[in-house]
C-alpha cells in the first residue's frame, strides 16, 4: 500500500530510542545524534520507492555530516512477512552500499510506533536539540528518480536546520510503501491512511 506523511508537527520532540545496528552494537538516538541536526530516516530493504533513491539518501547523508547533519536509519518492517526485510539482509545492504550512517533494526516495531512512522522512506528532520522541523520528502522522486536538476529539498531543509534551527515553511509529503506491521501492531495513523491506494 502506498501511503504519504502527514504535516509535520514542527518542535516535537524526538522519542528517545536503543536499537540494534548492523554492525552488531546498540546505540541510542543520543549516540547518533549531529551537533546540528539528526535526520531519522524509516526505510527498508525490499521497497521500490527506497531502491529507486537508495544512491541519493546516501549522497545527501555523506554531504550533510559536513554541515554537523549526522543520519540515522531504521528499519522497522515485519520480516516475518517480509524476509528481505531480516537483519542479515540489512548487513548485506549496508555492506553492499557502504553505508555512511548507522542501520537500526527496530524488531518490536515500538519506535515506528512512537514517531507514528507510517513509510518508507519516511524523513524526520531535527534541529540540535532534537526538535522536529522537517518531515517532508526527499525530492520529487517517487518509484523513478526525479531528474537531477530537481531541487534537493531534504538536503537543503537540513542544512537550514543546521544553520539557523528552523526548516522550509513549505513541505512537501514523503511517499512510500506502507510500514509492514504485524498484525498486533498497527500504526494508529496508518488505520487513517486510504486503502484503496495500490499494493505493494
Amino acid at each position: 500500500m502506498a501511503v504519504s506523511t502527514p504535516i509535520a508537527d514542527i518542535g516535537w520532540p524526538a522519542e528517545p530510542f536503543r536499537l540494534q545496528s548492523v554492525d552488531g552494537q546498540y546505540y541510542s538516538l543520543q549516540q547518533l545524534a549531529g551537533p546540528r541536526g539528526t535526520l531519522v530516516i524509516f526505510m527498508c530493504n525490499h521497497c521500490p520507492y527506497v531502491k529507486a533513491v537508495l544512491p541519493r539518501i546516501l549522497r545527501e547523508a555523506r554531504e550533510l555530516s559536513k554541515h554537523g547533519v549526522n543520519t540515522i536509519a531504521i528499519n522497522s518492517n515485519d520480516d516475518e512477512a517480509y524476509p528481505e526485510d531480516g537483519f542479515e539482509q540489512m548487513k548485506r545492504l549496508s555492506a553492499e552500499n557502504a553505508f555512511p550512517f548507522q542501520y537500526l533494526h527496530d524488531d518490536t516495531q515500538d519506535v515506528a510506533r512512537a514517531y507514528d512512522a507510517v513509510c518508507t522512506p519516511d524523513f524526520y528532520g531535527f534541529d540540535a536539540d532534537l526538535r522536529l522541523q522537517y518531515r517532508g520528502r526527499l525530492d520529487a522522486s517517487r518509484k523513478e528518480l526525479a531528474p537531477e536538476d530537481e531541487p534537493r529539498e531534504l538536503f537543503d531543509a537540513m542544512r537550514l536546520i543546521a544553520h539557523y534551527g528552523y526548516g522550509p515553511a513549505e513541505q512537501n509529503p514523503s511517499i512510500g510503501c506502507s510500514i509492514k506491521w504485524r498484525e498486533s501492531a498497527v500504526s494508529p495513523v496508518l488505520l487513517q491512511a486510504a486503502y484503496s491506494q495500490p499494493s505493494l
